[in-house]
């Protein structure tokens, strides 16, 4: 990929970012005037948000961040941005999120920027998994340079693994191992996706 055409869909994409908070705001009044974020509009969507909406609350209040990540989080001295993109209706930005806002908000160095995936296709479109456009995807970038440092998710590395392993073995992704998954993000606590971050800087 040309690298100046790159730095561009950067660049757009964070003309059409947005804070954790506005994202937050803007999620809830989709909501209140029953709509989502995205192309698609759909029952199932608005009742993932209704969801997802409660589990991001809860994260705010409840994450805790150990003192060796802590540590980690604030002696980094590069200035970045930390695009992430987003829809609101996705139970795996639910619980990325907040943790990903909890560790940007230990450094002010990182500046946290969440985009939407259906406003970004082209900038999406770099960041694919398998293919697949899945979120939330953590893109890390040099701020004087535009130069991508680093790209996370869409989920950390033990819940990759546990959706991986059932899909290889019952073909598909179904209620069952949604359930296991959210059940593996409770348990968690965020604690994967902090050290994950850490280690990455």
């Amino acid at each position: 990929m040309d690298t100046q055409v790159l730095n561009t869909e950067i660049t757009d994409a964070l003309k059409k970012s947005m804070t954790y908070d506005e994202f937050q705001t803007m999620v809830n009044k989709l909501y209140e005037d029953g709509r989502v974020t995205g192309n698609e509009q759909s029952e199932d969507l608005l009742k993932y948000t209704e969801l997802n909406l409660r589990r991001i609350k809860r994260w705010n209040k409840t994450l805790k961040v150990s003192e060796e990540v802590k540590n980690t989080l604030q002696n980094y001295s590069k200035k970045v941005y930390w695009i992430v993109i987003a829809e609101g209706w996705c139970g795996d930005v639910a619980h990325s999120l907040p943790v990903i806002n909890k560790a940007a908000e230990l450094n002010e160095n990182i500046n946290l920027r969440v985009v939407l995936r259906d406003q970004n296709e082209s900038f999406m479109n770099h960041f694919l998994t398998k293919g697949a456009r899945s979120i939330p995807k953590l893109v890390m970038v040099d701020k004087e340079s535009l130069e991508i440092l680093h790209v996370w998710g869409e989920r950390p590395a033990p819940a990759t693994k546990l959706i991986k392993d059932y899909k290889e073995e019952n073909g598909k992704v179904d209620d069952y191992i949604k359930e296991e998954l959210q059940g593996w993000y409770n348990r968690d606590k965020g604690q994967t996706t902090l050290k994950e971050l850490a280690d990455l800087l």
